[in-house]
């Protein structure tokens, strides 16, 4: 998975087309919305979708962790969907592969398990994290008011952009957006949507197409 750096508030990044980012100063890599247990919990409500989802997922995770060798990992939300199932429990036995990394997880709407079950996993829960003058909050709605100094980092919309070839093909794929007061990640679970944002004058985007990442 090829990635391209980025500079941003005095921080040099590394957007990833495994739809992360790496914070080259902190040594951490960032991503949002694995929606771990969202498969397992369509097919409980009796909805087909394929089985091998969250193994893809967490393989793409593991990937980039063997690239970059985090210290810390940061999930920007819904880093599970629902209650506890089983692939939460495969999510417990791959986590056992990385005893020397601290995972963080800001939480979401979807991060709904007891703390308890968070606390089993070895992944520590809090509502928002700043850091290096970088504010992490899962719904960007939620970023502070006037900014306080302070740049947001969310996920929670799943943000991506339409493309047009030639012969009028269209499209949608995902992307990172960094606006003014701040930046959202691309949903990293494969078993998402997306929503089509808006570039505004001010704004960068980056579009994640095949293994690459290049700027529209």
């Amino acid at each position: 998975m090829e990635d391209i750096r980025y500079e941003m508030k005095g921080g040099h990044w590394r957007l990833s087309a495994g739809k992360a980012v790496y914070w080259e100063e902190e040594r951490a890599l960032i991503v949002a919305d694995l929606h771990v247990g969202k498969a397992a919990h369509f097919r409980k409500a009796g909805i087909a979708v394929p089985g091998n989802i969250v193994e893809e997922d967490l393989y793409r995770l593991q990937q980039l962790i063997t690239k970059y060798n985090p210290q810390r990992l940061i999930v920007v939300g819904d880093m599970f969907h629902s209650s506890a199932n089983n692939e939460v429990q495969y999510f417990r036995i791959w986590r056992n592969q990385f005893p020397h990394i601290r995972f963080e997880l800001v939480t979401g709407n979807h991060d709904i398990m007891d703390p308890s079950v968070y606390a089993s996993l070895d992944v520590q829960l809090m509502d928002t994290l700043t850091l290096g003058g970088i504010y992490f909050v899962h719904d960007p709605k939620d970023k502070p008011v006037n900014g306080g100094g302070l740049y947001a980092m969310s996920g929670h919309i799943h943000p991506g952009v339409w493309m047009v070839g030639n012969g009028r093909q269209r499209l949608r794929l995902p992307c990172f957006y960094f606006g003014v007061e701040g930046a959202i990640l691309p949903a990293f679970s494969a078993f998402t949507g997306t929503y089509c944002v808006e570039p505004g004058e001010d704004s960068e985007v980056f579009v994640i197409g095949g293994t690459g990442v290049f700027k529209v």
